[in-house]
């Protein structure tokens, strides 16, 4: 009888331990409610609570003001592209556990212009002191239900540490689609990233001898820019000038700047002549009717690259006729800055340009308040642009990303903390002065990377500028794990996969609508193949179709009515890479580097054209 109690016991004190190993220790369990959500750009100061907000079919975002329910109406959008169904938007009244609050309160001063508050427990609530303040709420609020539909229970407070946070893309020689531009305004939405400063062309009307492929039409920017404003991201266009202007003034020999042995300079605009101001504000003009950005940027980097005043009497001239015998020929493209600023002034918009024009020889200074976005280490440092008084934005060459050249070392940055007031020649202790930062995209070789390619370069240094500009740079001990958080909150709801081939690899006939068994001219057998970038080679008998010909611009082919024929197949050549674009009873054929879709001539070859100068072909695939 006294054994079998002992055994009882025996069995007791192990089912007890057992049960203490099996549940979570208080300290576990602690820190396990202590653990930070993970987001990007990471939250600074998370107030756990006991619990969880867990996300269901019962769910409600409740929303009264009309700029609440403009907030409740997109990320209602966004959870049901992400997966999450359709969620009703519903005027105030009693809260439910579930239910998801919209609050703009101005009074919340302290939040500032993008700052939010977010309290997760039995119902979720997002407060700012703007509409701008609620949406980036929201935003996290997207990330961590891209993790799992249970939040743990606690409160933020998140506002940013500077207030331009942006990425520049150059789509000004070469096109980029637009799909992969709607999907980089999603992204930066994402990551609270609020800039997209666009150099590119819009087709004009006004000067059709300027419409050199790749423009954009004005409907295509319209619904860019209309996408940006549903997400908070601010589209500023940019014409450059009045160095690399050859994209609007190749056909326009009378506004280039000519030098001393009558050479004409397609690259540069001769700003001695009012003729050049008119036509340059005439373009301000007609942008003015498709973006909505309260900024102009007119670049003003790089005028003399590769050659000096010196060589253009001209600029000495008009400078000391206007301001006096003491100016300097740069002071004459500094008074064309000066005059496009009064311009875009007096239209309610904002100057930005870049800095390297500023070396200090001119004797005229850049209007008071003009944004200077800093990228090249030259005489006039940060430190004393600041004093001057212009706003400055680090837009540093280490943040840049060179199709075909130079990548930033995203890693390296993370490493050392990097953050706006690392300027390239100068490392400030104060951000006072600073608006931000950015990144930029360049083409400089158009060929040298596909855009998925480039998409793919960009993920980790756009995360990275968004939580260097919004927060702590360095909230992870390791790199690794700063990727980890973006691998955690994946892609922006309503973001594409541009890498989807819709066909399977195979051989296939391609038939124009056209083509007869008896005509040849618009049918061939070709071999489909997925490169690893997304696209697909076109393998005929013959070779892999690629264009060739024709002017180069960037070391691209350009040129509409360029033809396409196979050549010898090279896997690492760009030009051999295609998009089979989806249309009402077939396909298009589209270059991935020239944007340009394939069509049809009358005497059989194939060529490439923008579709809005000529009806592309739409092939038929049978597979064999």
């Amino acid at each position: 009888m006294a054994e079998r109690r002992k055994r009882r016991f025996r069995f007791i004190g192990f089912a007890a331990v057992f049960a203490l190993l099996a549940a979570p220790a208080p300290a576990v369990a602690a820190q396990q409610e202590r653990a930070v959500p993970v987001t990007v750009p990471a939250l600074t100061n998370w107030a756990p609570q006991p619990g969880s907000y867990d996300f269901g079919p019962g769910a409600r975002l409740v929303a009264d003001s009309r700029s609440e329910r403009e907030v409740a109406d997109t990320l209602a959008d966004d959870l049901k592209a992400a997966g999450h169904g359709r969620v009703p938007v519903v005027r105030g009244g009693v809260t439910r556990p579930g239910d998801i609050v919209i609050e703009v309160r101005p009074t919340r001063a302290s939040l500032g212009v993008e700052g939010y508050e977010l309290q997760a427990g039995k119902s979720l609530s997002v407060t700012g002191a703007t509409e701008t303040g609620v949406f980036y709420g929201t935003r996290t609020l997207l990330q961590l239900l891209a993790q799992g539909d249970h939040i743990p229970a606690g409160r933020t407070v998140d506002v940013p540490r500077y207030k331009e946070r942006g990425v520049g893309v150059c789509a000004c020689y070469i096109h980029i689609s637009l799909p992969w531009l709607e999907n980089l305004v999603r992204e930066m939405a994402y990551h609270k990233l609020n800039q997209l400063l666009l150099e590119l062309k819009v087709k004009s009307a006004a000067h059709p001898e300027a419409d050199t492929w790749g423009y954009y039409t004005p409907d295509e920017m319209r619904r860019l820019v209309a996408l940006g404003d549903k997400y908070h991201v601010e589209i500023i266009p940019e014409i450059n000038s009045p160095g690399h202007m050859d994209p609007w003034i190749e056909n326009r020999p009378d506004l280039q700047l000519t030098d001393s042995d009558g050479n004409k300079q397609p690259a540069r605009l001769d700003v001695t002549q009012q003729a050049a101001f008119d036509y340059y504000t005439s373009l301000m003009d007609e942008y003015a009717q498709v973006f909505t950005a309260t900024s102009w940027h007119m670049g003003a980097d790089e005028y003399m690259l590769g050659s000096d005043y010196s060589k253009y009497p001209q600029m000495l001239r008009y400078a000391q006729e206007k301001y006096g015998a003491n100016a300097t020929p740069q002071d004459a493209y500094i008074d064309f800055i000066n005059r496009v600023q009064a311009y875009a002034a007096s239209k309610g918009k904002k100057l930005r340009i870049w800095n390297d024009g500023l070396t200090g020889a001119n004797t005229v200074p850049v209007t008071a308040g003009t944004t200077v976005e800093h990228w090249l280490n030259v005489t006039e440092k940060p430190s004393q642009l600041i004093a001057e008084g212009y706003p400055l934005m680090n837009a540093a060459y280490s943040l840049y990303l060179v199709r075909g050249g130079f990548h930033s070392d995203t890693e390296a940055l993370y490493d050392q903390s990097w953050d706006p007031r690392s300027f390239e020649g100068e490392k400030l202790t104060s951000s006072d002065g600073i608006t931000g930062a950015k990144i930029s995209l360049w083409p400089d070789n158009g060929r040298g990377e596909t855009e998925n390619e480039v998409a793919t370069d960009t993920e980790p240094a756009l995360r990275h500028l968004a939580q260097a500009t919004w927060g702590d740079p360095h909230p992870d001990t390791t790199y690794a794990a700063f990727t980890a958080r973006g691998t955690a909150v994946g892609h922006a709801p309503g973001w594409r996969d541009l890498t989807r081939v819709p066909v399977t690899d195979g051989t296939y006939t391609f038939r124009t609508a056209g083509a007869t068994a008896a005509s040849t001219s618009a049918s061939f057998d070709a071999t489909v193949q997925r490169t690893p970038d997304g696209y697909a080679t076109v393998r005929t008998a013959d070779g892999c179709l690629e264009v060739q010909g024709g002017k180069l611009t960037l070391n691209v082919p350009l040129q509409p009515g360029v033809s396409a024929a196979p050549q010898p197949c090279d896997a690492a050549n760009t030009m051999q890479r295609w998009e089979l674009e989806p249309t009402a009873g077939g396909f298009r054929l589209v270059n991935a580097i020239t944007q340009m879709a394939l069509s049809v001539a009358d005497d059989g070859r194939l060529v490439q054209y923008p579709p809005d100068q000529h009806q592309p072909a739409t092939w038929h695939l049978t597979a064999h």
